[in-house]
């Protein structure tokens, strides 16, 4: 029996798309496997035992240690409270296109979306899976799962491949695999993994779980990732990133999902970033661009003015302000001697702790590398824009009004524009109506938030900059080839 569905009227959001000019690309639609499909694909990947341990400890929120502990239990570990009821169910309507690429592809074009970069669920949480034979197997079952059912629709979608990062190696071969196998031609890495610090492990696994630290493939890695960042500039493939930074530190309330919610995606996307800035990967993979979805662009705004202003506080030479050896010291005792009266009378050998440099009684201070830019191969005001802003691109959602700080010239270094551009986030609970999100990015300028022109950064021109740095025919063949052609034209690529 066949259900007619009645189809919607133009939205307005279709209405807007008509008058802009330009194709409208949105950088992260999420989308939900159909669980028995998937399965198939982790059965043929890694068997059965696989797969029924994948159904045992399956990620999400259903499954999480939170709904099984009692109040006292969630207490006693911390344990924060996790994600639930995250799916727009509503609207059936939008509940089913969220599972099914066929619906997607014609409610993109009904939502006045030109293209879409899609990250499914599995996706994004597969590469933080722990269990090194669970993660692979899962990371691959999901490329070819949606590298299958998105194939029909590559002229408006296209997933990404999801790649595990635990090691360089089982990066580069899940890259390799996804890219020349596959023929998927957008990734998503995770923006960090979890791993145990090696004091702590004598004392046990549930210490080991709790006492971690945070490697993000840049600064103090445990790798050296560069053989990864250099398989992506052979590839042609701009790592992108959508990690979460719930249960972080001060994100672990037991009780409050909001609490830990906000800001998380956008913590976990600037520990990452700062790590491959300071870290020098941006130096040394010039051609290499970057981006950070989810957590919107205010903070890529101020991690850049941030940066910059402590370069310019804390480079090597304006550093010798603070260097002990500058202090007059019989000078200070004398000062001290004249003003300090029965404060510090019989005291004076004790001076110098607390006021750049030890006294007698402590040992003397070594601070180790004084440049910390060096890696960075920051020498002047206008590396920093170099390192940083060349490389590093922010999803933002259709109705943050904090995309503001990105497109306000007059505040950022050098009168730039920090590189947000549209990543929707639909088919989670935050954006209950597809057809909605153009609607809400042109608000931004019916607002005075931005300028139209910023609006075209935004839509059409940050995401073509990105997804063809390093390869020209990332478009082609799709619905928005002929812009893509005319803006590399434009740039003279």
């Amino acid at each position: 029996m066949t259900i007619a569905i009645e189809r919607p009227h133009k939205s307005k959001s279709a209405q807007i798309r008509e008058k802009l000019g330009y194709p409208v690309i949105d950088t992260d639609v999420h989308t939900q496997e159909f669980p028995p499909a998937f399965l198939d694909y982790l059965e043929l990947v890694a068997g059965t035992e696989i797969v029924d341990r994948f159904q045992q400890h399956l990620p999400g929120a259903s499954r999480s240690k939170w709904f099984h502990q009692t109040s006292e239990e969630r207490h006693s570990y911390r344990t924060a409270r996790p994600p639930f009821w995250t799916r727009p169910t509503k609207d059936t309507y939008s509940l089913a296109t969220v599972s099914l690429p066929k619906l997607l592809h014609e409610r993109l074009q009904e939502a006045g979306t030109d293209f879409a970069v899609v990250y499914p669920n599995l996706a994004t949480l597969a590469p933080h899976i722990g269990h090194e034979k669970m993660r692979r197997a899962v990371c691959r079952a999901a490329n070819l799962y949606h590298a299958d059912i998105f194939r029909p629709y590559s002229d408006r979608l296209t997933p990404i491949a999801a790649i595990p990062m635990h090691t360089p190696q089982e990066a580069i071969e899940e890259l390799e695999y996804a890219v020349k196998v596959l023929g998927l031609k957008a990734i998503q890495i995770p923006g960090h993994v979890r791993r145990a610090i090696a004091a702590f492990q004598k004392y046990g696994e549930e210490v080991t779980n709790e006492a971690v630290w945070i490697d993000t493939f840049g600064l103090d890695s445990e790798y050296d990732y560069d053989p990864f960042w250099a398989k992506c500039v052979e590839l042609k493939v701009v790592p992108t990133t959508h990690s979460s930074g719930m249960g972080w530190t001060t994100r672990r309330s037991t009780s409050n999902y909001q609490y830990n919610h906000i800001g998380h995606f956008a913590s976990a996307g600037e520990a990452l970033c700062k790590s491959l800035f300071f870290g020098g990967v941006t130096r040394r993979f010039p051609s290499l661009k970057f981006a950070f979805l989810e957590g919107g662009s205010a903070w890529g705004a101020s991690l850049y003015a941030d940066i910059l202003w402590h370069w310019e506080t804390r480079n090597r030479e304006f550093l010798q302000n603070n260097n002990p050896v500058n202090v007059d010291r019989e000078l200070l005792r004398e000062l001290f001697a004249t003003y300090g009266d029965k404060l510090v009378e019989g005291r004076l050998d004790k001076l110098g702790d607390g006021l750049g440099f030890y006294s007698k009684l402590f040992a003397p201070e070594n601070p180790g590398e004084l440049d910390e830019f060096a890696a960075a191969g920051i020498e002047h005001p206008e590396d920093v824009q170099k390192r940083f802003l060349n490389h590093f691109y922010f999803g933002t959602e259709s109705d943050d009004t904090r995309v503001a700080h990105a497109f306000n010239r007059k505040a950022n270094p050098f009168g730039d524009r920090v590189k947000a551009f549209l990543g929707s986030d639909s088919g989670h609970w935050d954006v209950p109506d597809i057809t909605a999100v153009v609607t809400n990015s042109y608000s931004f300028v019916e607002r005075g938030i931005i300028t139209e022109e910023d609006l075209q950064h935004f839509l059409s021109i940050h995401p073509l900059e990105l997804y063809t740095s390093l390869n020209r025919n990332f478009f082609k063949g799709t619905a928005v080839e002929k812009a893509a052609d005319e803006y590399l034209v434009s740039v003279n690529r």
